[in-house]
């Protein structure tokens, strides 16, 4: 029986070094980001720049007399910065392979026309959110266009757009936290998309280097449901993470103090799903060891990662949450999500291989 490939399948193979490069230094920009943003909130620096986009009424960078908390909340925002041109950098060499010239210039027009839009849009309005709502929506509005016009390897421009489009929106939310003094539920979804970026580079990462086509479960389909499971349980086990910390002391300013949650309550059902993915976790590694299936060195790297994290997750809630272990937890959550989406991806292998036995 022939396969057919459908129009849009990709078919675009040997990408540049360039674009490799580039490619990795998303992720550990990503990465970073959540390294630079806990330190906000671990020392208290939330509100070292009172406004936004400014970092004071009359300055974009912090003054003297704010102190080292300007200093580092300044330090995030121009993290924003990298993340937000190396994004780009990594979404133009993607159109330029699979769509050319005309592709990145017209990427390039609709970046013009949205910062046009939205710098006519805080003219009239004087409103920060306004202008950054009309940037999204011009980015989001290109990505459906590119996505469209260029047909193949979709998964890698899809991806490509998304982190793009994350870094407005994350830049959107950052302004958003400001301004509402720190929301609990702000800073929890700021963190939450970072990490949901960490994932989408690291995706793009493995695509990068994927065999393109047709693909098909190289694995049983019994441990596919399970892995998905798994995966289920990971993120509820990050959400509860999310919500224990919102609650804990470490609220990203000294005059912030968050009611309404017991955060030793809500560290105890933090555990309880922390428990079930690691059995989950061990379930998966070890029938991937017994019967060989793709998935098992990188079922072994998830293992490893999430002792690791449990072992940091242990070691800070018996010693009073310093910051330091806090934020150690904060990245590794990242980096154990960001495993496991490449072990996700390896349950799927091209079609003219030999099927799983």
């Amino acid at each position: 029986m022939t396969t057919t490939v459908a129009p849009s399948s990709p078919t675009v193979t040997g990408f540049s070094p360039a674009l490799r490069i580039f490619a990795w230094l998303s992720f550990l920009a990503e990465t970073l980001i959540i390294g630079t943003g806990g330190a906000v909130r671990l020392t208290g620096s939330g509100l070292g720049c009172t406004e936004w986009p400014l970092c004071t009424p009359d300055s974009l960078v912090p003054t003297e007399d704010m102190g080292i908390h300007g200093v580092i909340e300044f330090g995030n925002r121009t993290m924003t910065g990298v993340v937000g041109i190396v994004a780009i950098g990594v979404l133009l060499l993607t159109l330029a392979k699979l769509g050319g010239r005309q592709e990145v210039k017209l990427a390039i027009w609709f970046a013009v026309g949205g910062v046009a839009a939205a710098a006519a849009g805080f003219a009239i309005t004087q409103i920060f959110v306004v202008a950054s709502s009309i940037l999204l929506l011009a980015v989001i509005i290109a990505a459906i266009v590119s996505v469209r016009r260029v047909p193949m390897r979709r998964d890698l421009s899809v991806l490509a757009w998304i982190v793009v489009a994350g870094v407005v929106a994350q830049a959107f939310a950052g302004g958003i936290t400001v301004l509402t003094s720190l929301n609990a539920f702000m800073v929890g979804f700021h963190y939450a998309a970072s990490l949901a970026l960490v994932c989408v580079t690291v995706a793009f990462l493995v695509r990068l280097s994927a065999v393109p086509g047709p693909r098909r479960l190289a694995v049983p389909r019994w441990y596919a449901v399970l892995s998905h499971v798994t995966a289920a349980v990971l993120g509820v086990t990050i959400v509860f993470g999310i919500l224990t910390t919102a609650n804990g002391p470490h609220s990203g300013d000294l005059d912030i103090v968050r009611d309404g949650f017991d955060a030793t309550f809500l560290a105890h059902v933090h555990a309880w799903p922390g428990y079930a993915l690691a059995a989950l976790a061990l379930a998966l590694m070890f029938t991937a060891l017994a019967q060989e299936l793709p998935t098992r060195n990188w079922s072994i790297a998830f293992v490893a990662v999430l002792i690791v994290q449990i072992i940091v997750g242990v070691w800070q809630a018996n010693h009073a949450l310093p910051p330091l272990l806090v934020g150690i937890h904060m990245v590794l959550a990242a980096l154990t999500a960001a495993a496991y989406v490449v072990f996700l991806l390896r349950l799927k292998e091209p079609r003219d291989t030999a099927p799983p036995q």
